[in-house]
């Protein structure tokens, strides 16, 4: 397997990129070969690009990690593997599709009710309202009543 060992003091860390047998602990210095190093605060990655093929090419399998860093650095072809922890929730995918069938039906309901609501208030301003003409009084009218009004208030 190919992995990384690390090798950094506390706050400081800093990787080998090792082939070793998959049994072994990854603190025991028992590794078969040593391809590089890796940096992760400087993000400095050094390899050995033809001993790493060689070794893909005998079977050696590389952790998550060095497979990402070899994609990085080109030696091999492929998308990057995600590392982070897989802890998601268990998904229901019954109940979700229930739920978003009652959210759609309390949506459509909703819709019906507002349009509704808007053809009565449209109704109820237009009973309230009716269209009548407005009988304008004719300035000839208008002109006799103020002549009355000049005639009371002079007496």
């Amino acid at each position: 397997m190919m992995r990384l060992q690390r090798v950094g003091r506390k706050n400081d860390p800093s990787f080998r990129i090792v082939v070793t047998d998959k049994r072994t602990s990854v603190k025991s210095d028992r590794h078969v070969d040593r391809l590089g190093s890796y940096n992760p605060k400087s993000n400095h990655i050094q390899i050995d690009v033809d001993r790493a093929k060689e070794w893909l090419e005998k079977g050696v399998q590389p952790s998550d990690t060095m497979h990402n860093i070899l994609v990085s650095q080109k030696v091999i072809e492929g998308k990057k593997i995600n590392v982070l922890p897989k802890k998601s929730p268990i998904i229901d995918e019954v109940a979700i599709k229930k739920a978003e069938e009652e959210a759609k039906a309390k949506a459509e309901a909703e819709a019906k009710l507002k349009a509704e609501a808007e053809e009565k208030v449209k109704e109820e301003t237009e009973a309230e309202t009716p269209v009548e003409p407005v009988a304008e009084e004719s300035s000839e009218a208008g002109e006799e009543k103020a002549g009355k009004e000049e005639e009371k208030i002079e007496k």
